[in-house]
């Protein structure tokens, strides 16, 4: 399937109308569910594929894909099952009970880690996720997203000394 008819079964899928809370607080009238590609192999694989392809053409050095908490999780286990990349998985805080870690998979200080991450609005959650991995001890400059749904989350990560790429915009479904 070429990228334009995944962005057609994606927003399909995916684009809800309605009055939604976003994370950066807010209300839009229209949502990019991502659970419903996330949940669909179909979806799912192609996407993983594309974001491997962008990752590969922007750096062959890092150590692992980091998956932010929740919907980056999957995304980096579908890039890893393909193409063999190690990946790790970033928690929005440290649990309270058994290893009691944020981030979990692999030891990655001193590491240089790509972040994927699922929808960028603002960045926010990039932003504190990136705090705390760099806080740990890991290398971060890249982000990978499937959907950049406001431009403006480009120039607040690069703020943040993060570079973004991103394998669809919200005028792919437009």
């Amino acid at each position: 399937m070429d990228k334009k008819q995944l962005a057609k079964e994606i927003g399909e899928t995916c684009w809800i109308t309605g009055e939604f809370k976003l994370r950066s607080g807010q209300i839009s009238s229209d949502y990019f569910d991502k659970y419903r590609f996330e949940a669909l192999p179909h979806l799912l694989v192609p996407i993983a594929t594309l974001m491997a392809e962008k990752i590969a053409a922007k750096d062959d050095t890092f150590f692992a894909l980091a998956g932010l908490e929740l919907g980056g999780v999957p995304i980096a286990t579908a890039i890893g099952i393909q193409n063999g990349m190690p990946s790790l998985f970033v928690r929005k805080k440290a649990k309270e009970y058994g290893t009691c870690q944020f981030a979990e998979g692999l030891d990655f200080k001193g590491k240089k880690l790509v972040i994927i991450e699922d929808v960028v609005t603002t960045g926010g959650q990039i932003i504190e996720s990136t705090k705390m991995l760099r806080e740990a001890g890991a290398i971060v400059e890249q982000v990978i997203c499937v959907l950049l749904r406001d431009k403006s989350g480009i120039e607040k990560l690069a703020a943040e000394g993060l570079t973004l790429d991103y394998v669809f915009s919200r005028e792919d479904f437009e």
